[in-house]
């Protein structure tokens, strides 16, 4: 079904909504993928709030005119799934971890920071922990002595409470 001058505005509106958010754009080609792993996808996407659609190129070439993805635009060819993401590195991981399961999924290219990205940076890019494993690993080390001193203090204790009772 074809789009009429109206719905292709408000696509394109949409879309560079979300590329005015974004961090990272990463687009990968999906021949011969079936609807169930599609679907999948999409879940995925949805739980790492990733913004996921298919688009025709044109319309995404549109919607990326004049921001720091413009780059991108010369890889938009051939059927194309774009995801979007305001973390840096959520798109990424989304498209990498499921091409790994479904290889009708290949990563074509991607932007970050302004820069346009191979299929081998992306991958690279997906290898980075995102913001919340960063954070969770940050507060662990940042426990660590506070919880090594609790210890301490504890066996302290019970070394007292030991010798007081044998007194």
């Amino acid at each position: 079904m074809s789009l009429n001058l109206d719905d292709k505005k408000a696509v394109v509106a949409e879309i560079a909504a979300e590329v005015a958010k974004a961090q990272t754009i990463v687009i990968a080609e999906y021949r011969g993928i079936e609807v169930s792993s599609m679907t999948k996808l999409r879940a995925q996407a949805r739980e790492k709030g990733v913004f996921l659609r298919v688009l025709k190129n044109t319309l995404a070439r549109r919607a990326v005119a004049g921001t720091p993805f413009e780059g991108l635009a010369e890889q938009m060819v051939g059927p194309l799934v774009y995801s979007i993401s305001e973390d840096a590195v959520a798109a990424a991981k989304v498209l990498n971890d499921f091409a790994k399961v479904d290889q009708k999924i290949s990563i074509k290219a991607g932007a970050y920071d302004g820069k346009v990205l191979d299929a081998a940076a992306v991958q690279q890019l997906a290898s980075i922990p995102s913001r919340e494993e960063l954070l969770a690993m940050l507060l662990g080390v940042m426990q660590a002595p506070v919880s090594g001193m609790a210890r301490v203090l504890a066996a302290v204790a019970a070394q007292k409470q030991g010798e007081e009772a044998a007194a």
